[in-house]
């Protein structure tokens, strides 16, 4: 996880410098927060709180255990892994997610219609994937390259009325920043 600049870090003070094209960086420095939004989100804890690196804040859901998150960008992005962290600190596993469902540039997904729709990618997660130390889990990369939003849907939980998260990281690099070099000429062309 060396490589991954920021991780460990409040994602508010990451810089993001083109001179570090081959790094990935925690995209959250590359939100477009006007148009984030989450669905089913208690008030006391709102979405903003995964940004800010204090798990007990996080955020939870409001009526039931489903909540819906849709995550913006400034520029098209590529993300090569996603982090979730437990909310404080692993010690309500009942609220940890079990099933999250993410949709990639879909925007305005409603409860009424996100059944309906594919997802690009489904994560089952264990309470050990969702502690600070471990390993980010990877994106099925060819179909999280170009990037405008994701939305996050959070399905199932392990048993509780709500369902609760203390950090999220995405992880991956700005196409706008990219080194022009790092592109490969495509044969026949």
């Amino acid at each position: 996880m060396s490589n991954i600049a920021g991780l460990n870090d409040p994602p508010t003070v990451l810089p993001i410098d083109s001179k570090e094209d081959g790094k990935l960086i925690d995209l959250s420095t590359l939100m477009e927060k006007n148009e984030c939004f989450c669905r089913n989100e208690d008030p006391s804890f709102p979405y903003t709180n995964l940004f800010i690196g204090d798990s007990i804040l996080g955020c939870k859901s409001d009526a039931d255990e489903q909540m819906i998150l849709h995550i913006a960008f400034r520029e098209t992005v590529r993300v090569k892994s996603i982090k979730f962290k437990a909310f404080n600190e692993g010690n309500n596993p009942e609220l940890n997610p079990t099933v999250i469902k993410m949709y990639v540039n879909r925007n305005n997904l409603g409860f009424e219609d996100i059944e309906d729709v594919d997802p690009t990618q489904v994560i089952e997660l264990t309470a050990k994937d969702l502690e600070a130390t471990s390993d980010p889990i990877n994106t099925k990369f060819v179909k999280f390259q170009r990037v405008g939003s994701i939305t996050f849907f959070i399905e199932e939980n392990n048993g509780g009325e709500v369902s609760a998260l203390g950090g999220l990281h995405i992880i991956g690099k700005g196409l706008a920043s990219m080194n022009v070099n790092e592109l490969k000429k495509q044969p026949g062309a």
